[in-house]
């Protein structure tokens, strides 16, 4: 595992603020290395402006970010092996993070907050999608959204690790977390603009790391 984590470093010079909560982001970075590396994946879920950022990471993720990513060995030769259109799938693939957003979801979403419970419509999801040792980054900058909350508890259960985003006090959702990262901001936009610069380092560096050439 690097240890040189540049892109949080440039993340701490760009925005001082955030130093006093760099341990947390180095920790939430671990853990999501770890991760992957073991052939893991991602949940993330937010309400309102936060699933749009859980929309904007698994975009990061799932395809390239800042560098190139090339297709590995392995696939390359399953794809001259099964596929007709191998050249094209090979030219235009790109090694991808797995991760999913489970705001975006919206027949499943709808049914199950009509039929059942809507402060539960993302913990059904953690249910049906957990494996252990995957991760679920629950984005909420009071830290007490409920269906965050609830969402939460199932991944624990499921055996996930857990990242929560949040503003500065970390609401409930802190005791809940393997780590916590807790912008120091309380008012909901102010936390919002510091979320992303903190979510884009995150993704900066697994890509730098895992998938990256």
């Amino acid at each position: 595992m690097d240890n040189n984590y540049e892109h949080i470093e440039t993340l701490i010079k760009r925005y001082p603020a955030l130093a006093v909560c760099k341990q947390d982001i180095v920790d939430a970075y671990v853990i999501l290395e770890e991760s992957y590396r073991k052939g893991n994946k991602l949940l993330v879920a937010g309400n309102g402006g936060s699933a749009a950022d859980a929309l904007h990471i698994v975009g990061e993720l799932m395809k390239a970010f800042v560098l190139p990513r090339k297709l590995n060995k392995q696939i390359c030769d399953a794809l001259d092996k099964n596929s007709q259109n191998a050249e094209y799938l090979k030219k235009n693939l790109q090694m991808a993070l797995p991760a999913i957003a489970l705001v975006g979801e919206v027949g499943l979403i709808t049914a199950y907050s009509n039929d059942v419970a809507p402060d539960l419509m993302f913990a059904q999801q953690v249910l049906g999608y957990a494996k252990p040792g995957d991760v679920f980054l629950g984005i909420s900058t009071s830290g007490n959204s409920k269906n965050i909350i609830y969402a939460a508890e199932v991944a624990k259960a499921r055996g996930m690790k857990v990242v929560g985003l949040t503003g500065m006090s970390g609401g409930k959702i802190k005791d809940i977390c393997d780590v916590c990262i807790k912008v120091p901001e309380t008012e909901t936009f102010k936390v919002q603009e510091l979320h992303l610069p903190v979510y884009h380092a995150l993704c900066l560096e697994i890509e730098k790391n895992l998938v990256g050439k």
